[in-house]
């Protein structure tokens, strides 16, 4: 056998390769699924809200609306991981409005 501390060498390499790719894929699917996630619960919660506000009900209305901003802040945070990750440019404009909008909806109760 020839050489076997390099075919050693270059197994352990591609090992580290593979594994690396695959941790980078996992990264970038775990920050969109929590993207998603958050994303999700937010406007759930704030149709809930809202639903609550259309029938008369006022009870809890201001921290759980600063849920579903700390929710939907949260899922921005995941996003722009999600595309550093990923190494494409994020829609900044989109993102920036995304996060104003919650950000008032955090620090302005109904």
């Amino acid at each position: 056998m020839r050489y076997p501390k390099l075919k050693l060498l270059i197994i352990i390499f591609l090992l580290i390769m593979t594994t690396t790719e695959l941790k980078t894929e996992n990264s970038f699917d775990y920050y969109l699924s929590q993207f998603y996630e958050k994303q999700t619960k937010a406007k759930e919660i704030l149709r809930e809200i809202e639903s609550d506000l259309k029938n008369g009900l006022r009870k809890n209305v201001c921290s759980r609306q600063k849920e579903a901003a700390t929710l939907g802040l949260e899922a921005i945070d995941m996003l722009i991981k999600a595309y550093e990750i990923s190494e494409e440019s994020p829609p900044l404009e989109t993102i920036k409005s995304n996060k104003i909008i919650w950000e008032n909806i955090l620090n302005e109760c109904l």
